[in-house]
């Protein structure tokens, strides 16, 4: 990352993941995990392979993230995100629930 930002260790980890694939993605999660993206929420592994799997099938983007806020347990990450997709470049908003050194929640907004 070309930004000299320190995430948290599951943080960091899903952004190198989210360049590699679905199912590095989805190991960065807890087995009953929840992400919501775009309107719609996806829970378990198998479900947040697929919801990657299918962003990935319909997007080239890159992830940039450029800062970290820590709001009542929640780690908040801003994040230029640019690719093939309507608005795009945008800083998007990643918010992470962290449980045992994995995500157990991940909500993206814009």
């Amino acid at each position: 990352m070309p930004y000299s930002l320190t995430l948290p260790d599951p943080i960091a980890a899903y952004f190198v993941a989210d360049t590699q694939g679905p199912d590095q993605v989805a190991q960065c999660f807890t087995p009953k995990a929840v992400v919501t993206d775009d309107g719609h929420i996806y829970t378990g592994r198998d479900a947040i392979r697929a919801w990657k799997m299918a962003a990935d099938a319909k997007y080239t983007c890159t992830t940039e993230p450029f800062s970290l806020e820590l709001i009542e347990g929640v780690h908040a990450v801003k994040a230029h995100v640019a690719g093939n997709f309507k608005g795009s470049p945008l800083d998007m908003k990643f918010f992470f629930r962290l449980e045992r050194g994995l995500i157990a929640n991940m909500e993206v907004t814009v």
